[in-house]
């Protein structure tokens, strides 16, 4: 497999690009981002000191999908240049003794120059537990988004159907989102019970800032019986994020796949989270 060069100096220097495999609890985290002027923990920064141990140098990721302050990540994809080559298992266990308890490498490997972790994806998939119940959880309470009130799963059903296809998404985005365009294709998004758990799985080519949590925030206060079933398809069409209510929290959100070019044969994802 081919590696590229810089020039250090008189000296070329060449580098290895590795994809990695992801997995990371969010609630200990100011999202995925590096924000190193905030001084804050961020997953990515966590990440790219444990691998600078291992490859002796610094090294930065990119990722597949930026994800927000709370949210996990069960399959999140990134890739990076390192000057020196190692083997699998040390940038997976030797990356892992370098990490907290909530974030984990679960795969690694040797990929060309071509490979992009974020421009080389074709599609994204998140999926959003809600815990639909009298009384609040106490085990997973920053795992799952817990509401008191009673949700009907075939309205959440019909209501999440006007949402399918390639729309502009500007209602359902936030205000601050420096997305260079609202229009993104949903290939699909189901809403199903799982045990106790109700679960928004949604599949994309790309996603916007908060375009998960605001698709569930509308699908809940449908469910709920707060809206009617074509709501979503109104907020929808209005491209006024004013319409689209509350944005869900992010606790219950996790970001569980990411499909590429079968050419970079990566290992696949495992549709988390493991509970379910």
């Amino acid at each position: 497999m081919s590696s590229t060069q810089y020039q250090e100096g008189a000296t070329q220097v060449a580098l290895f690009r590795y994809a990695l495999g992801i997995e990371y609890a969010g609630y200990n985290y100011h999202g995925w981002q590096s924000q190193r002027e905030e001084q804050v923990a961020t997953v990515q920064e966590t990440l790219e000191a444990a691998l600078s141990q291992i490859a002796c140098h610094p090294v930065s990721v990119i990722c597949a999908g930026r994800t927000d302050t709370g949210v996990n990540g069960c399959y999140q994809v990134v890739h990076f240049d390192a000057q020196v080559e190692r083997p699998s298992r040390a940038w997976v266990r030797g990356t892992n003794t370098k990490l907290p308890d909530d974030v984990a490498v679960l795969w690694a490997q040797r990929v060309s120059d071509q490979f992009h972790a974020r421009f080389s994806a074709m599609e994204r998939r998140y999926r959003y537990l809600i815990y639909s119940a009298e009384v609040k959880p106490a085990i997973l309470s920053r795992g799952v988004t817990w509401t008191h009130k009673t949700l009907e799963l075939s309205r959440m059903q019909q209501a999440a159907k006007h949402l399918v296809g390639e729309h502009d998404f500007t209602s359902y985005r936030a205000i601050a989102c420096q997305a260079k365009s609202p229009v993104k294709t949903v290939n699909s998004l189901d809403v199903y019970q799982k045990g106790e758990l109700i679960v928004i799985d949604i599949c994309a080519n790309a996603f916007l800032h908060h375009m998960v949590r605001n698709v569930a925030g509308v699908l809940m206060k449908i469910g709920s019986g707060e809206a009617d079933v074509e709501w979503s398809r109104e907020v929808l069409e209005a491209r006024d994020r004013r319409m689209g209510g509350v944005t869900a929290p992010p606790w219950g959100l996790y970001f569980v796949d990411v499909k590429y070019p079968p050419e970079f044969d990566l290992p696949p994802g495992n549709k988390g989270p493991f509970f379910l």
